[in-house]
């Protein structure tokens, strides 16, 4: 079950980081050189059928893995061990996620037009920044840290 477990949290992650990174590389100065929400709002459609069933895989696989690890849930909010500081790391990053991801989702999609593109971009780079730091977390867990 740990091999099938750390496959699909890889798969997630694969999925919601080169999502991202896609997006911020690629969509988003197109969409504000046009600036056309329009550009934002067609990759968002389908993006979002993919990358948010693999943010929670990752959650659940997260926290399973981690629970794996550190059978002690308490001590996933300390700095008692390696593997407790990535797992209060990857938690951190999770927070920062759904709260950039949340508010942009509620606040300023619905709302999206030609002037709100910059407030929107401000969400996805550092969403985009967190989903790397994921990985490079994930693999100094696997590795023994960078």
């Amino acid at each position: 079950m740990y091999p099938f477990a750390v496959l699909l949290h890889v798969l997630g992650a694969t999925i919601w980081t080169g999502g991202h990174l896609v997006l911020a590389i690629t969509v988003l100065p197109r969409a504000l050189r046009a600036r056309d929400p329009r550009i934002l709002l067609e990759f968002e459609a389908g993006f979002e059928r993919l990358g948010i069933p693999a943010l929670l895989i990752q959650i659940v696989t997260g926290v399973w893995l981690a629970w794996v690890r550190l059978p002690e849930i308490g001590a996933w909010f300390g700095f008692g061990s390696p593997a407790a500081t990535h797992i209060f790391v990857k938690l951190v990053l999770l927070a920062a996620t759904v709260a950039l991801a949340a508010h942009a989702r509620l606040r300023l999609l619905p709302r999206l037009d030609a002037a709100r593109l910059p407030a929107l971009g401000w969400h996805i780079v550092p969403v985009t920044v967190l989903s790397v730091l994921f990985v490079v977390v994930g693999v100094g867990l696997r590795t023994g840290g960078f």
